[in-house]
């Protein structure tokens, strides 16, 4: 006997199909992995107070929006999605091609690290499933299982995260190319109190650190560097010029050997004469890579008696397409930045060294060159007259922007 069994349908599990947005639920985990990122770099931008707010909406927004798209999708809702993530992608990129001139902290162009690119590809992930989820529309499908692309997504934002916290966020201090500022570098700004000028301050008033709250201190680079008391530098300028000289400070010694120099690819321009000479590595003048001790532009060496080369400087050039008018602030009036546009140069094309200067209409001799201006400035390791940022008084000191005079910084320098 057969015994025939009709298939019943009440018996067939439904359960497990449902309709839904496909992909809305990995670009959410992606949004939410992207935000994890941005919130873990907020304190690396602390000293630009309107990035870090930035900062802060764009990490509200990922995970706000991915957490919402988890439990309430909706097609209108994946579009605020792919729109939101493409803006953060959208200035990702900005600030890796030109900078952001409008906004405090992203005016340089810089390189990408580890921590921002895997924020960015989990962030365009996000717009590509929330765009194609809301052009496709609810779809019958069987639940899916957020199990590998979780494991997926916080494989990339847990190194992408301790990454940038150990990162030395170098905003490149190119005012079109950036400006690398170093913010992410610790400073200390000793028992500064910072206060606002007298007159009823406001959040738009330009805060100053007091003279008797915040007694300057000698530059000494083997102490914590400390720039404040000086009237008219806001506290983020002080802490900028801080985190530069700190960060010279603790890496530029790599170079201390020239012979390491010149392996890297310095040569002397020939000014040893002067008390000081100057190693310079042309081909990273031009460079995407600003005020970073790791791949200075110029080393200056001090010649000792015995023949030996002591480190005390470097000279940071910016490329030399930024005019001195358009050089960032950096540390206001703690630094300035100059040009030299009187010397001439021998047409060595490896090694040119320093043979003579312009004549009267600014021209090199038939057989010398002129370079183009590429703004620059020093940041000496060893204590100065005129502080960390002091200019080679007396030694072809260059030349400053029209309208500005020399500036010494009488606060911090040793001979004052």
């Amino acid at each position: 006997m057969t015994i025939a069994l009709q298939p019943n349908e009440s018996l067939v599990s439904t359960a497990s199909t449902t309709d839904r947005l496909p992909g809305i639920a990995t670009a959410a985990i992606t949004s939410i992995g992207a935000g994890v990122i941005h919130a873990g770099a907020i304190g690396i931008h602390a000293e630009h107070a309107g990035l870090a707010r930035m900062f802060v909406a764009v990490a509200v927004f990922q995970i706000g929006w991915g957490m919402i798209a988890l439990f309430k999708p909706s097609r209108w809702f994946a579009v605020v999605g792919a729109i939101g993530n493409a803006v953060a992608v959208a200035g990702w990129l900005a600030t890796r091609v030109s900078g952001i001139s409008f906004i405090g902290g992203l005016e340089t162009r810089e390189s990408a690290q580890f921590a921002d690119t895997a924020c960015a590809v989990l962030g365009l992930v996000a717009v590509g499933l929330a765009l194609a989820a809301a052009l496709i529309g609810p779809r019958s499908a069987r639940i899916g299982q957020l199990t590998f692309p979780s494991l997926i997504v916080a494989a990339i934002a847990i190194p992408a995260m301790i990454s940038g916290s150990a990162h030395v966020h170098s905003h490149s201090v190119v005012a079109a190319d950036g400006t690398v500022v170093n913010e992410a570098l610790p400073h200390n700004h000793g028992a500064a109190t910072d206060t606002a000028t007298a007159g009823g301050a406001t959040d738009n008033t330009v805060h100053t650190h007091v003279a008797a709250a915040v007694p300057t201190v000698k530059y000494d680079p083997s102490k914590p560097i400390d720039l404040g008391g000086v009237e008219g530098v806001t506290p983020e300028q002080q802490a900028a010029a801080e985190n530069l000289v700190a960060f010279t400070v603790v890496r530029l010694p790599q170079w201390s050997d020239f012979h390491t120099a010149e392996a890297a690819g310095f040569h002397s321009i020939g000014d040893a004469a002067t008390g000081v000479e100057h190693y310079i590595q042309w081909s990273w003048i031009n460079d995407d890579v600003t005020l970073n001790p790791d791949k200075p532009e110029s080393l200056v060496y001090e010649p000792q008696p015995d023949g030996t080369k002591k480190l005390v400087s470097a000279m940071y050039l910016l490329p030399n397409s930024v005019k001195l008018a358009d050089v960032p602030e950096l540390g206001g009036k703690l630094t300035q930045f100059h040009i030299h546009n009187n010397l001439c140069f021998t047409k060595d094309p490896v090694a040119p060294r320093v043979a003579g200067l312009t004549d009267a209409a600014g021209n090199c001799p038939a057989a010398l060159q002129k370079f183009p201006e590429a703004p620059m400035i020093h940041v000496w390791i060893t204590p100065q007259d005129c502080g960390p940022f002091s200019a080679l008084e007396g030694i072809g000191a260059g030349q400053v922007a029209e309208g500005q005079t020399k500036l010494c910084d009488h606060a911090h320098g040793q001979g004052f």
